[in-house]
């Protein structure tokens, strides 16, 4: 940064629902050369933005969380906002969501209390934040579902949304497998349904194994249609993710889609994978999102 900065020029708001990330993407911010506070009172923001604004601050870049850990925070937040834009303070809110369904399952895993569970109900917690920040989802400049996102591809993708690109590096392409009947995600930019291939599913000896094991890549690459598949899928990327690039994109996520996203897309997310990584021109990275679900039997 340099000495002689007079004021900021970025201050970024993280909010949203708890549980939902929001200290994966102040790790992305810090990563990124941010001056960061997490767990910030409402009542404070505006006053870190004027001291970043005072002549001799180094801080050009700053990110602050602010959620409901913060006491009176719906009256302080939308106050806060109002004040920074009256003050022309450029500043962005990021928020970021997530289904009840993960939301639960994820302060399960954690075994953490919920900051407006009080009464020991996790669904109530959840429910009466939902009612505080429903005016600030939509004051959002970015607004981004976790619901099917890891932490390093919620970083990812905080980077690609609120980053800036003034120096583009490799694009990052994340092949991400799935299966239908648990849910199409959320965040793919690019989405191909390989259904249309033989399942193996159907085949007992091959129905407990996945794409990742012998068996399966040689049942499914004996498929018929697969090759005038990657006929045509192979050019169709070859236009798009150089496009991607020139327009500045720094993550790009290619969905495969299966029944179960156990055998057919991890095969072919697998080949795609290391054809394109094999390449060098790019960040290649494999994600299989219910590979680990059981099957059930037909």
């Amino acid at each position: 940064m340099s000495g002689t900065t007079t004021g900021i020029d970025d201050f970024v708001v993280i909010t949203g629902f708890s549980g939902a990330g929001k200290s994966q993407a102040m790790a992305c911010f810090e990563d990124a050369g941010y001056f960061c506070v997490d767990n910030l009172p409402p009542e404070m923001i505006g006053s870190l933005a004027e001291l970043f604004q005072l002549e001799g601050s180094k801080v050009e870049r700053a990110a602050v969380v602010c959620d409901v850990r913060g006491g009176a925070y719906f009256e302080g937040m939308v106050r806060v906002l109002d004040d920074l834009e009256s003050r022309g303070t450029p500043h962005r809110l990021l928020f970021l969501a997530a289904t009840e369904e993960v939301l639960t399952d994820r302060y399960k895993e954690t075994r953490r209390r919920h900051p407006l569970a009080d009464s020991g109900q996790l669904s109530g917690g959840i429910e009466s934040e939902r009612e505080l920040l429903e005016p600030l989802r939509g004051r959002a400049d970015v607004s981004i579902d976790t619901s099917d996102l890891s932490a390093s591809r919620l970083r990812k993708v905080v980077a690609d949304k609120m980053l800036p690109h003034e120096a583009v590096g490799k694009l990052a392409v994340t092949f991400l497998t799935y299966g239908f009947k648990h849910g199409a995600p959320r965040d793919t930019d690019l989405s191909f349904d390989v259904r249309f291939l033989p399942n193996p599913h159907y085949e007992s000896e091959l129905r407990y194994l996945t794409g990742l094991d012998d068996e399966v890549v040689t049942y499914v690459e004996r498929s018929d249609g697969l090759h005038g598949f990657y006929d045509r899928l192979l050019p169709l990327l070859d236009y798009l993710l150089p496009a991607y690039v020139r327009e500045g994109k720094a993550h790009l996520t290619v969905g495969i889609g299966c029944t179960g996203g156990r055998h057919r897309s991890v095969v072919i997310a697998e080949q795609l994978a290391k054809e394109y990584g094999e390449r060098g021109d790019y960040l290649v990275d494999v994600v299989h999102r219910d590979i680990d679900k059981p099957p059930r039997r037909p």
